[in-house]
């Protein structure tokens, strides 16, 4: 088990394992009942600069795309891309994106927004509840579309350039639509993608020491 462990490390590489610390240490450190941010802050400055920024006619597809990209489309996604795994027998696939999704909606919403159990930014153009630390929407778009798009690219290689740009351009109008609708403050969208990119290459580290040793004999294990 600790070779496991230690090969999962070295797997995850020295740079994500840094980037943990200092994310779990920065996460510690601010909350519990984290502020909302003064008048005069960057987060406010952000947010009132996007929205005045932003042209009227482009509104209604922004909100459009923050409604769509909520839970119950993104659980939609989330189910076919799993059926299909399922249909094509692609196992390993299926229980990294089935643990993956779970432990992200595990994390945010069981975990870190109780802890911080920030208020959202006032005057949202949608009626919107609970917490608002760390964005949900942007933890979730980084593990589901770019977890996604790795699995799919070991068997579709050639989709690899679309898939990539597609998710990336669609995680963008997310994240995007949610500063326009003033969901999140734009330090929601920063911890939330960060904890979202932690957990992608978590699991991610995790397949391939599966993979690795999947294959390798019980006596040489």
């Amino acid at each position: 088990m600790i070779g496991l462990l230690l090969e999962w490390f070295k797997t995850l590489g020295f740079t994500r394992l840094i980037f943990t610390i200092i994310l779990l240490l920065v996460l510690v450190l601010s909350g519990p009942n984290l502020v909302i941010p003064h008048s005069d802050s960057l987060d406010y400055l952000v947010l009132e600069t996007v929205n005045r920024w932003i042209p009227d006619y482009f509104g209604p597809p922004l909100v459009f795309i923050y409604q769509l990209s909520g839970t119950q489309f993104t659980g939609f996604l989330v189910l076919s891309l799993l059926f299909y795994f399922i249909f094509r027998h692609f196992w390993k696939d299926f229980i990294c994106l089935f643990f993956g999704t779970l432990g992200i909606l595990g994390i945010i919403d069981l975990i870190l927004k109780p802890w911080f159990d920030r208020p959202r930014p006032d005057s949202s153009s949608l009626l919107l509840s609970g917490a608002s630390f760390p964005s949900g929407h942007a933890a979730g778009s980084v593990v589901f579309y770019f977890m996604s798009c790795t699995l799919l690219v070991t068997h579709y290689p050639r989709l690899r350039l679309p898939l990539f740009v597609l998710s990336s351009l669609w995680v963008s109008l997310v994240w995007l639509s949610t500063l326009y609708c003033r969901a999140h403050w734009p330090s929601d969208i920063l911890a939330g993608a960060s904890v979202g990119f932690v957990w992608l290459s978590m699991c991610l580290a995790a397949l391939k020491v599966w993979e690795k040793h999947k294959h390798i004999p019980s006596n040489q294990s």
